[in-house]
């Protein structure tokens, strides 16, 4: 029985229910998931003799086995595919490029939240408005509301740090509401970060006309000073409000989606639609490895709001989907809302007219997209042909060694792929078998431990690099070569010849140089990598070095554990731990007065 024979058997004895389907190929990874109303119907129909899309054939070509999950609905069976492709990654789905990760404002949930700009969007309840497309546009936003809210932008904590120093200028200017000093209690400044919250979800104009009628009560109660501040919140908040595009009636809130394919490559553009103004857009450069369009672009779309958590009530598509596939969306986007997802493709008026600027911005970011990856190319292939290289590699790795003493050795890798760096496979190893200040030694370890793992199949670390680059000059080539020689790997390594300024002149392979000083756009991809390798090695070790200093200080304290210490370090700085009298650790860390006591006792001991 040939292979295609066995599975398409295993495939007719799947039960006609819905489910989630998973492709593995020959060593075990999961090269594709997905779902359906009938399992039986759509796996079987991978293995029968049909005409698919040459990335179809290629991946089915690829499947050994297939595991399967049967659902009790098809909203279930959606949920569930959306959590295995996130965890897995398959190469095979539809997915977001790597490029770059957007920005979001947050708002924590402390008892006196702040504002911040962050790439990371935690499980913390914090509250997260974007994307955005860039992140000046994300500190642009979180700036004009911070300023027309007179919302404080300190490094002080509250309430922790409310009276233990004077206030800053910004109040004398009337700029912050200074919590600092007890200007403001919990309650009112809670107020107005739900103001800020309504001004980031699009509803600055809620927000102004509740200002507008505070600033006439303080008017009407002789309160001028801040009937003033109130007007030039207002005034803010306005300025802010017609930024944003007016696109339609104000009452509505939704978010536009279109897509635009040049070959496996495509971008998808979201315009997002709050109060009738358009508010923020993002374009996402997406792979498109999946024969049905409409359903890898609907499990994107769901995996988008599953981190944003930010749904409208209305979604429109510029491209076609079945009627099925849209209820389908709209009752999982509808779930945990108050309101129902209304899901549509529209034919006329201004939906239509948003889709189309949509589909230009789409069209508009894979253009761009396409002429920064002609100039990628053509760097790559001088790259190759100055190396002498038999194809283009398509993913490079390079490698840097950092110490701080003979302790803290680090030895980082970093990962080009496909055209970008690819932070997700980041790697940091701690040396361990190597003593003593040794680069060529925590070299070997390091190459030694990742090389190892080649064609094992543990996700990406199982992936081989076509092209292999060391911090350092022939030496270090040689003991790369000499890990690749007791595995019996064949790539290509080089190492990255530094001047008198620490700067990348030229490329070895061990036997001879290669310059590439005269090389601009060549010399620039080198140095960004070398860069790269060398800024997550030194962040590392110099990280691994202070949390080591900060232990050693406090934790050799008698009574002073690692929690004790996390809570100390949490309250205040060591700098100031080293300088307070017993009273003042007792009042700003809670700790008890004989800890207190042991704290000051070792310091000023120290010092004597």
């Amino acid at each position: 029985m040939t292979r295609m024979e066995r599975l398409r058997d295993k495939a007719n004895s799947l039960p006609l229910s819905p489910g989630v389907y998973i492709m593995k190929n020959r060593a075990g990874e999961i090269i594709y998931v997905g779902k359906s109303k009938k399992l039986k119907k759509r796996v079987t129909s991978y293995f029968v003799a049909t005409e698919k899309t040459v990335k179809t054939a290629r991946m089915v070509s690829l499947v050994e086995d297939f595991d399967y999950i049967v659902c009790a609905t098809e909203i279930e069976a959606l949920t569930l595919e959306n959590v295995l492709i996130k965890k897995h990654s398959p190469r095979y789905n539809i997915k977001l490029k790597d490029a770059k990760s957007y920005p979001y404002i947050k708002i924590g949930r402390e008892e006196f939240p702040r504002l911040t700009v962050t790439r990371e969007r935690g499980t913390d309840k914090a509250r997260y408005f974007g994307p955005y497309s860039g992140i000046s546009q994300a500190y642009g936003a979180m700036r004009a509301v911070m300023k027309a809210l007179s919302l404080p932008d300190c490094k002080r904590v509250f309430p922790r740090d409310i009276g233990k120093e004077r206030p800053c200028l910004y109040k004398a200017m009337g700029r912050c509401v200074a919590p600092c000093d007890g200007s403001i209690n919990k309650e009112d400044y809670l107020k107005l970060i739900k103001k800020a919250s309504h001004v980031l979800s699009g509803n600055a104009g809620e927000t102004i006309d509740e200002l507008y009628a505070e600033m006439n009560a303080a008017a009407e109660e002789l309160e001028f000073e801040r009937a003033a501040k109130l007007r030039d919140s207002i005034e803010a908040l306005r300025a802010l409000s017609e930024k944003q595009k007016v696109v339609g009636d104000s009452k509505l809130s939704r978010d536009v989606f279109a897509v635009a394919f040049s070959g496996s490559i495509g971008a998808l553009s979201m315009l997002s639609v709050r109060s009738g103004s358009l508010i923020n857009k993002n374009e996402f450069i997406i792979s498109r490895t999946e024969e049905d369009e409409g359903e890898g672009i609907v499990s994107l779309i769901v995996s988008y709001y599953d981190t944003t958590g930010q749904i409208p009530r209305e979604i429109m598509l510029d491209f076609d989907i079945s009627e099925e596939d849209r209820a389908l969306l709209s009752e999982y986007l509808s779930l945990n809302l108050p309101y129902k997802v209304a899901v549509k493709i529209p034919e006329r008026g201004d939906g239509r007219a948003l889709c189309q600027m949509a589909r230009k911005n789409a069209e508009e970011a894979l253009r761009q997209n396409i002429l920064e990856g002609e100039r990628e190319n053509k760097n790559l292939r001088r790259l190759s042909e100055l190396l002498g290289l038999s194809e283009l590699p398509r993913r490079i790795e390079a490698y840097d060694i950092s110490n701080v003493g003979n302790e803290n050795i680090v030895a980082s890798m970093v990962v080009w792929r496909d055209g970008a760096m690819k932070k997700s496979d980041y790697r940091l190893f701690n040396i361990k078998t190597t003593n003593g200040q040794n680069d060529y030694g925590s070299m070997k370890e390091a190459l030694a431990r990742r090389l190892s793992h080649i064609g094992d199949g543990s996700a990406s670390f199982g992936d081989a690099p076509e092209l292999i680059l060391v911090d350092g000059g022939d030496a270090h080539v040689g003991v790369a070569k000499e890990v690749l020689d007791s595995l019996s790997l064949d790539i290509p390594v080089f190492g990255m010849v530094k001047d008198d300024f620490h700067k990348t002149r030229a490329l070895t392979d061990g036997e001879r140089e290669i310059s590439i000083a005269k090389e601009f756009d060549v010399y620039a991809f080198v140095y960004n990598m070398q860069e790269e390798a060398h800024r997550f090695a030194i962040k590392a070790s110099s990280g691994a070095k202070t949390k080591s200093l900060t232990k050693s200080s406090l934790e050799k304290i008698p009574g002073i554990g690692p929690a004790k210490a996390k809570r100390l370090l949490s309250a205040m700085p060591l700098s100031k731990i080293k300088v307070a009298e017993v009273e003042e650790l007792m009042r700003i860390s809670g700790i008890g007065k004989g800890d207190a006591e042991s704290i000051y006792k070792h310091f000023h001991e120290e010092k004597n």
